[in-house]
C-alpha cells in the first residue's frame, strides 16, 4: 500500500511539472496573484476580526496596489533622470578611466595600455548620440506596441493580476480549508502538520527578507544621495534587492557605486563615503533588521535560495522563479522531516 502511494505521489508531482512547464505563460499572472495573496492574507485576518472580510480585503487590496502604483510613479522619474545625467556624463568618465585606469591595468598585466580597446572612438560615439537615448527607448516601445498580441499580454497581465488578488484574498481561507477537507484522513494530521511548517518558514522568509530587502534599499539610496552619486537610487535599490544573501548587497553596491564615485568625483573622499554608507547599512541588517523581520529561524539556507532560483529559472521560466521558494520550503520541511524520522529509526539506534 505504501508502496502504491509512493508511485501515485510521484505520477502526479511529474504531471503537475509538465503542466507547469506546458502552461508557464498563462499561470504567470496567477502565480504572481497568488504570492500577492499570500503576503497579505495575514493582515487581512487581522482586520476581518474587527470589520467584514470583504471591506478587509477592499483597504489591504486598495493599500497593497496604491503602494505600487505609487513607488512606480515616484521611482520611474528619478531613475529616468538619473540615467540621463550618468549617461551624458559618461563620456567624461571614459576620458578619465582611459588616462588613469588603464594605465594601471596595463602595469599590473605587463600589457600595452588601452589594448585593444578603442576608448576614444568609444568616448567620441556617446557624446555625440546620448541624445539619441529616449529615442531608441521610444523605437523600441513602438515596435512593440505594433504587435496587438504584445499589447493584449500586457493588458491582460495588468487586469488579471489585481482581479485574481482580490478574489484569492476573499476566499484564501475557504481554499484552504476545502483543500484540508479532500486530505485522506489517515494522514491529515500529518500533512497539517507539515503544512504550517512549511508556512512558518515561507513566511518568516518571505515577508521578513521583502522589508530587509526595501530597507536596505531605502538606507542605501538615500546615504548615496547623500554621497551625490549619479545613479544613486539605481545602486542602492540593485543592493537592498540582492540583499536576500548575505554580504551579497555589499558586495555588489560597494563595487558599483565605489567604482562609478571613483569615475564621478576622481577622488578617494566620495569613496569612503561610499564605503560608510554600506557599512552603516550592514551594521543595521545584522543587529537590527534581520533580528527583528526574519528572525533566526528562517531555515532556508542563503546557499539553497540561490540554487533554487537559478534552477526554477532554469526549469520553468519565470514561472519557476515564482515557484521556487515555495518548492524550497516544502523540500526543506520534508528534509527535516526525513532526518527526524532517521535519527528515531532502529537503523541509526542499533549498536
Amino acid at each position: 500500500m505504501k508502496h502504491e502511494r509512493f508511485w501515485l505521489l510521484l505520477v502526479l508531482a511529474l504531471i503537475g511539472a509538465g503542466l507547469i512547464y506546458l502552461l508557464g505563460p498563462v499561470l504567470t499572472p496567477f502565480l504572481s496573484a497568488a504570492l500577492l495573496a499570500y503576503l497579505g492574507n495575514p493582515l487581512v485576518n487581522r482586520l476581518a476580526g474587527r470589520i467584514s472580510r470583504t471591506l478587509a480585503v477592499t483597504l489591504v487590496f486598495v493599500l497593497l496596489f496604491g503602494a505600487l502604483v505609487l513607488a512606480i510613479l515616484i521611482l520611474i522619474p528619478v531613475l529616468e533622470s538619473q540615467i540621463r545625467a550618468f549617461v551624458q556624463r559618461l563620456p567624461t568618465y571614459l576620458d578619465w578611466g582611459q588616462r588613469h585606469l588603464l594605465p594601471l591595468v596595463a602595469g599590473l598585466f605587463d600589457s600595452e595600455p588601452g589594448g585593444g580597446l578603442d576608448v576614444e572612438r568609444l568616448r567620441e560615439a556617446l557624446a555625440a548620440h546620448w541624445q539619441q537615448a529616449g529615442g531608441v527607448a521610444a523605437g523600441l516601445f513602438q515596435a512593440l506596441s505594433s504587435s496587438g498580441l504584445v499589447i493584449f499580454g500586457v493588458l491582460a497581465n495588468l487586469v488579471l493580476i489585481p482581479l485574481v488578488t482580490f478574489y484569492l484574498l476573499r476566499d484564501w481561507n475557504q481554499l484552504i480549508a476545502g483543500i484540508h477537507e479532500l486530505l485522506p484522513r489517515a494522514i491529515e494530521p500529518q500533512v497539517t502538520r507539515l503544512a504550517r511548517e512549511t508556512d512558518s518558514t515561507l513566511a518568516a522568509f518571505l515577508r521578513g527578507q521583502l522589508l530587509v530587502m526595501l530597507a536596505l534599499g531605502t538606507v542605501y539610496a538615500i546615504g548615496l544621495y547623500w554621497v551625490g552619486l549619479d545613479l544613486a537610487l539605481l545602486f542602492g535599490m540593485l543592493a537592498g534587492l540582492v540583499s536576500f544573501v548575505p554580504y551579497l548587497g555589499v558586495i555588489v553596491g560597494v563595487l558599483l557605486a565605489g567604482g562609478a564615485a571613483l569615475m564621478q568625483f576622481q577622488e578617494l573622499l566620495p569613496l569612503v563615503g561610499v564605503l560608510a554608507v554600506f557599512g552603516v547599512g550592514q551594521l543595521l541588517e545584522s543587529f537590527l533588521l534581520t533580528p527583528y523581520l526574519v528572525g533566526d529561524r528562517i531555515g532556508l539556507h542563503p546557499v539553497a535560495v540561490i540554487f533554487a532560483v537559478m534552477a526554477g529559472g532554469a526549469l520553468f521560466g519565470f514561472v519557476g522563479v515564482l515557484l521556487a521558494l515555495p518548492a524550497a520550503a516544502v523540500i526543506m520541511v520534508g528534509v527535516r522531516e526525513l532526518r527526524a524520522r532517521y535519527l528515531n529509526s532502529d537503523l541509526y539506534r542499533e549498536a
